[in-house]
């Protein structure tokens, strides 16, 4: 890790294409990522991504694990059914849900009139963002929803028992017992998602490429271009630099918002 960093680090200062270096250029990678609009129109998107996936896969995946710790029969069955798309690798994801979006929901639209289906999703500048969300909650939140329920289940029975006693409110014992002892779960799973949302590569290629017009491309798949589709290495690694600075920080902060969060507790 240490050594291929180092490397990298050094060759954001030079003119290196790939295979070696011929001098030393300064900040001048950096001054181009800076000047480049894609850098920060991806970036932008980037950060809002991670930001409505971070919300809505943690929900949902709350949501879920609730579900099957409860009494239901099929709890078990349903632990499975909900966790099986995570184990769909991410191009193959991104392919079945671009038939989705492209033909199936289509197809169904014009047959039963639904206006807002009628045209594929991934055609659309302001949809395609949503359908990106669509499918990265209903990947992650299976996983997301195995941690929760280790939160939730490691919470001691006398505890909620008492507290269903004294006659708190199903309401009241979820937010003033249950989410208060399973702080650690939502750190563990805010950081994973938080991570997952800037390294985010696979389902955008397959399923919209960055289209339509690159409304919809993350930084990794414009450092990815950067480097080796047009060859300025030098820069591609300059913009992964920053990258992974930005990531580190909102990482850092993240984690110790939570556990300060837990803490209180």
């Amino acid at each position: 890790l240490i050594v291929p960093f180092v490397n990298g680090f050094y060759y954001t200062f030079t003119d290196w294409n790939g295979f070696k270096t011929t001098k030393l250029v300064g900040f001048k990678n950096y001054s181009d990522s800076f000047a480049d609009p894609r850098f920060w129109s991806t970036l932008q998107f980037t950060a809002l991504f991670v930001v409505v996936s971070l919300i809505l896969v943690n929900v949902v995946a709350f949501g879920l694990a609730l579900i099957v710790t409860s009494k239901l029969r099929s709890k078990n069955f349903l632990r499975t059914f909900f966790f099986v798309p995570n184990l769909i690798g991410g191009v193959i994801l991104g392919v079945i849900w671009q038939f989705i979006f492209n033909s199936a929901l289509v197809a169904l639209a014009e047959k039963y009139d639904w206006e807002p289906l009628k045209e594929s999703w991934l055609q659309d500048t302001n949809k395609a963002f949503w359908a990106l969300i669509i499918v990265t909650v209903w990947q992650a939140s299976g996983y997301m929803m195995i941690i929760y329920i280790t939160g939730l289940i490691s919470i001691e029975p006398e505890i909620v028992e008492a507290a269903t006693v004294d006659g708190a409110s199903p309401f009241r014992l979820l937010t003033a017992i249950k989410i208060p002892l399973m702080a650690q779960a939502f750190t563990i799973s805010l950081f994973l998602t938080m991570r997952n949302g800037f390294m985010a590569y696979d389902v955008n290629l397959a399923l919209t490429g960055g289209g339509p017009f690159r409304t919809t491309e993350p930084i990794s798949m414009l450092i990815f271009q950067e480097a080796f589709a047009f060859g300025h290495f030098g820069t591609g690694q300059a913009k992964a630099v920053l990258m992974f600075i930005m990531v580190a920080f909102a990482a850092l902060v993240q984690v110790a918002v939570s556990k300060r969060m837990e803490a209180n507790q």
